[in-house]
């Protein structure tokens, strides 16, 4: 009888369904954090500022309350959700060294993460069916895309995303984890914690790559179907003024395609296939998957798109 409640005790040290995760932040550099502290303040600072700007001037512009600036406005509402979920754990390391998270928090970060980033990608697509329609069917622009009809979409993004998230992070519960769970990042990311259980994560698994395949696995598709359609649009234009004129106007979602799934497919990698790599590596591109998105989404419609361009320049030097 006394040696099954030592073997009790034993087993309770060594598993937790309440546990306590330690986030990291850049490993080796945790002498450094306050200097650390400073760029990743103006980096926040930047994507904060720069998505609510563009917000603010679509919002208050009469003249950019058309489809294409709707889809923008949703672009930085996500952007601001992104940098929002994960400000508060990364300034919380490196101000205060406030490494310990608890599971609930943890699902609750994972959440709106996650959440986001599927909405990110949903917006994505949106708006490459609006570059498709402007100019492969610009005669029936409007009746196609109408105001009911993106606030349906926009619905719909949300919509997806918390069906998706619900019995992902569900699924995280029942899970019994190893103590001292250390995670590779300062905020809670679903491959990275699942991997701390010591029970079987099977369903956890593949509920991820359901995810992922009804998210990246549609929209990646989706987008590249788009592009193809107006290039083949495109090339039957005979004046290349115009052709110039079509593309350009296609630059600035290109590069927030661009911005969002080439940090998000290598973050993928590194994880999935390199276990060798540093550890500040694996740090490092984590980092730069959530941060670089919203911080260069404003800097590149802000200097791509001569609306949005003109209202930032009109806004800051009127104060």
């Amino acid at each position: 009888m006394l040696q099954n409640q030592d073997t009790m005790e034993i087993l309770s040290n060594l598993t937790s369904k309440f546990p306590t995760f330690l986030l990291t932040s850049i490993p080796g550099l945790e002498s450094a954090h306050a200097w650390i502290s400073i760029p990743f303040c103006c980096l926040y600072t930047i994507a904060l500022s720069g998505n609510t700007m563009i917000l603010f001037i679509i919002i208050t512009q009469q003249s950019l309350h058309e489809p294409m600036y709707y889809f923008l406005s949703m672009l930085s509402a996500t952007d601001l959700g992104l940098t929002v979920s994960t400000l508060s754990t990364t300034l919380g390391i490196l101000w205060f060294d406030a490494h310990e998270i608890s599971l609930d928090s943890c699902i609750v970060q994972m959440f709106f993460l996650h959440g986001f980033t599927f909405m990110e990608s949903g917006v994505l697509v949106a708006m490459a069916f609006d570059r498709y329609v402007a100019i492969c069917d610009p005669l029936r622009y409007t009746t196609i895309l109408t105001n009911s009809r993106i606030i349906q979409m926009g619905l719909l993004i949300i919509t997806r995303a918390t069906v998706l998230m619900v019995p992902l992070l569900l699924l995280l519960k029942p899970l019994y984890f190893c103590r001292m769970n250390a995670l590779s990042h300062s905020y809670c990311y679903h491959p990275d914690v699942i991997q701390l259980a010591c029970s079987d994560i099977r369903a956890n698994s593949i509920c991820g790559l359901i995810d992922l395949t009804l998210t990246t696995g549609i929209d990646t598709p989706c987008i590249v179907l788009s592009y193809i359609l107006i290039i083949h649009s495109v090339l039957r234009i005979a004046s290349p003024e115009e052709k110039h004129k079509v593309f350009s106007t296609c630059v600035s979602h290109m590069g927030a395609v661009a911005v969002f799934y080439i940090p998000m497919l290598s973050l993928s990698l590194v994880h999935r296939y390199g276990h060798s790599a540093p550890r500040v590596v694996h740090s490092v591109m984590a980092n730069v998957y959530l941060l670089l998105p919203p911080v260069l989404n404003p800097i590149i419609y802000s200097v791509k798109t001569k609306q949005i361009r003109k209202a930032v320049l009109s806004m800051l030097l009127t104060k």
